[in-house]
């Protein structure tokens, strides 16, 4: 009787098929749509960050009040603004509005009623509101596929995250392992990050997959170049749009992270996590049953879990 593991790899493979009306895309990936200008300046690259963090909000603050908020001048948003495609301030204002109206329950009626709740309750909702960009995200599969695809060939296959991304990166290893013959997980960054990616390559790897969650660290930009210089392609998982993080990758998944609480939290990150370990799976069905099989196999005779 095959595992409840097994079970589900047999069970949910990702289909690339689109039935119906596809929906929205959510307002991350509409303004990383938007904003997306190999040109722009470091400070409308800023000016874009700011937007697309605080959509809810931004898209009804004046010129004035979002030069203050985000340290420029107002000459600098109308600049940004013509950058981007708009005959001025006014005109990507009330773009903005439209994309942040439109993910308004009952859009169309008002702003939505203030949050009615304690804090806690409102940092569910926050990630609640993040799951939901992501689920509008993953309508169109064909990216999860792909990349999917690409980390299951790579052999070895190297994991990074560093700082408080560690325990995303050691989630997706641990899991990786049993449908991957060699994954390489490095959560040290400066020389140790080094030596390990450069092995990875050497030893036939083609990809990394870098998670970068706030505060992102220099030493993960720094690694990421160095993976990058070696030869090995980059997939990124982090809560930023732009950036140079972003422009190091070579394919980014901009996912929100929960931010109402001291610390951050990583809902919809962590089931980004899962839907490229689904995608692995499907890549080479085969050896996944097969890796499965053994681990099971291996856990039963020397009772790793409890019996449920």
């Amino acid at each position: 009787m095959p595992s409840p593991q097994q079970a589900r790899a047999q069970a949910s493979a990702i289909t690339s098929a689109k039935a119906g009306q596809e929906p929205e895309p959510s307002p991350t990936a509409q303004l990383r749509a938007l904003f997306d200008r190999p040109r722009l300046s470091p400070g409308q690259r800023r000016i874009a960050q700011y937007l697309i963090e605080h959509i809810t909000e931004a898209a009804f603050l004046s010129i004035t009040d979002l030069a203050d908020r985000v340290g420029v001048s107002q000459p600098s948003v109308t600049r940004f603004a013509s950058a981007v495609g708009f005959s001025g301030y006014p005109a990507l204002r009330e773009k903005l509005q439209s994309i942040t109206l439109g993910t308004w329950p009952g859009a169309g009626a008002g702003p939505a009623e203030e949050f009615r709740g304690n804090e806690l309750q409102a940092a569910v909702d926050a990630e609640i509101e993040n799951l939901e960009n992501l689920r509008r995200d993953l309508a169109d599969t064909d990216r999860v596929i792909e990349v999917g695809r690409a980390l299951s060939a790579s052999t070895p296959l190297t994991v990074l995250g560093l700082r408080i991304s560690v325990s995303l990166a050691e989630y997706f290893a641990y899991a990786a392992r049993r449908i991957h013959p060699d994954v390489r997980l490095v959560t040290l960054g400066g020389s140790v990050a080094y030596d390990a990616l450069l092995q990875s390559r050497e030893a036939g790897g083609t990809w990394v997959l870098a998670f970068s969650m706030p505060r992102h660290a220099q030493e993960t930009l720094t690694a990421v170049r160095v993976a990058r210089s070696a030869g090995l392609k980059v997939a990124l998982i982090t809560d930023l749009a732009l950036g140079p993080l972003v422009d190091e990758a070579d394919v980014t998944f901009a996912i929100g992270t929960g931010s109402r609480l001291v610390f951050d939290s990583y809902a919809a990150p962590g089931v980004m996590c899962a839907a490229l370990l689904q995608a692995m799976t499907d890549a080479d069905p085969e050896r996944t049953q097969a890796r499965l099989e053994d681990y099971e196999q291996v856990a039963d005779e020397h009772h790793f879990f409890l019996r449920d």
